[in-house]
């Protein structure tokens, strides 16, 4: 939708509501409650997704199963525990664009990019240097930084960092481009996040990928904020590997276990490098406990260890929402609320206030980023007090994002009315 076809009245946001064809959705997620009762206006699913209604029954299923059946669960549970994670398989793959070869839900995000890292991270002394984004999340530039190190490399010289032009706030595509074009022949591995944390601003995963893989870079990305916010094409686009958490626009719950992508092409390196552990074992002698290693095809053979039962369960209740959904779907809308929010927050613009994510929908996903150069911490504190719900980073950015499976055209409606509020 044009922001010339928004309108400032709440009757709009009613309207807008009653007209979308994904606004049943909502009613399948519990919301937190205000003090009286009533649903808050929840805009923080970019840090943690709000619980599916069904979670509950997903997971107390297992808890059954594992109270009646004992070990016994992993072959006759209702779906046993023995290939469990493939449930998750067929819908994960569509979910970010990939074959189901090419992708498997295990371990924490950060855990699975050292995994990657190990195997993709092959430093010499011609091609040593880890590109990475100028505020990335710190577990990222942790995680970047140790590597080289262990690789007995040292991160002054190995770390290349690009970052926004003076005065911006978001990084230009042909920046990144031209560092690539430049540094690519001493570049070992292109480390980027599809969305980034704090300014909500979209990388071209396409053209990152291209550039990199001409100037011979392997190429990587965090999708923490990407995956199942904005649609992906992972195979198609090429990048040797990717990882992504599942509690934030995946709704799994906190601490949920994660996803890992690896390109088909590798699928049938099994004497590429890595960390090795008995799950990602060839299942067909798993259960030999022969001390050889040999692992299974595709991203499966990166597992270490058999999967948390109870919190696949609980991101099942999700992915089935999110395979009846649609991300297409779901997508437009996403541009809709967040053109909305855009919208509105200009209509009441102060010199308090500035949005620094790009205002183009290729360019940014379901969060808006605002920088209030004064008072962040107190307006958040006053926010929070009447019922809304996002949050902020240091020093002065407020985050918010309209998730499509859940919000609503008056959630940004009601957030700009009280934002603006608080900030007068």
């Amino acid at each position: 939708m044009n922001s010339c076809t928004f309108q400032t009245s709440h009757d709009f946001a009613v309207a807008m509501d009653a007209e979308d064809p994904l606004a049943g959705f909502r009613e399948r997620f519990h919301f937190p409650k205000t003090k009286n009762n009533e649903d808050c206006v929840y805009l923080c699913g970019h840090s943690l997704g709000l619980q599916p209604k069904k979670s509950k029954e997903c997971v107390e299923q297992e808890l059954t199963d594992w109270a009646q059946l004992g070990v016994e669960g992993h072959f006759y549970a209702r779906s046993p525990w023995l290939p469990y994670h493939r449930l998750l398989t067929e819908q994960t793959a569509a979910l970010v664009g990939a074959k189901p070869l090419e992708v498997v839900v295990m371990n924490s995000l950060t855990v699975n990019l050292h995994l990657m890292m190990v195997s993709f991270y092959r430093p010499t002394r011609q091609r040593h240097k880890i590109l990475i984004e100028r505020g990335a999340f710190p577990s990222d530039q942790y995680a970047v930084k140790s590597q080289i190190h262990f690789c007995g490399f040292d991160s002054p010289s190995s770390l290349l960092e690009v970052g926004p032009r003076a005065g911006e706030s978001c990084i230009r595509d042909e920046d990144i481009q031209t560092l690539i074009n430049r540094e690519g022949d001493s570049i070992a591995l292109i480390l980027l996040g599809g969305l980034n944390y704090a300014t909500g601003q979209a990388f071209n995963i396409l053209d990152v990928t291209k550039a990199g893989r001409e100037k011979g870079c392997i190429v990587g990305f965090d999708l923490a904020h990407a995956a199942g916010n904005v649609p992906l094409k992972l195979h198609d686009w090429g990048p040797d590997f990717a990882v992504w958490c599942s509690y934030k626009y995946l709704n799994g719950g906190p601490g949920c276990v994660a996803g890992c992508f690896v390109h088909e092409r590798h699928a049938r390196d099994l004497e590429m490098p890595r960390f090795a552990g008995w799950w990602g074992h060839d299942e067909q002698t798993r259960f030999e406990m022969k001390s050889e290693f040999r692992p299974m095809m595709g991203a499966e053979g990166w597992q270490l260890s058999n999967p948390p039962i109870l919190a696949l369960a609980a991101l099942r209740a999700s992915m089935d929402i999110f395979h009846e959904a649609g991300i297409e779907r779901l997508r437009a809308k996403s541009v809709s609320l967040t053109g909305y929010l855009d919208f509105l927050l200009q209509q009441h613009a102060s010199p308090k206030l500035s949005v620094i994510t790009p205002h183009e929908a290729e360019r940014r996903g379901s969060q808006l980023s605002i920088r209030v150069p004064q008072h962040a911490r107190s307006s958040c504190s006053r926010l929070a007090a009447e019922g809304v719900s996002f949050d902020w980073r240091e020093p002065d950015i407020v985050r918010v994002a309209p998730v499509p499976l859940y919000n609503s055209y008056q959630d940004v409606y009601r957030f700009v009315q009280r934002f603006a509020s608080v900030l007068e």
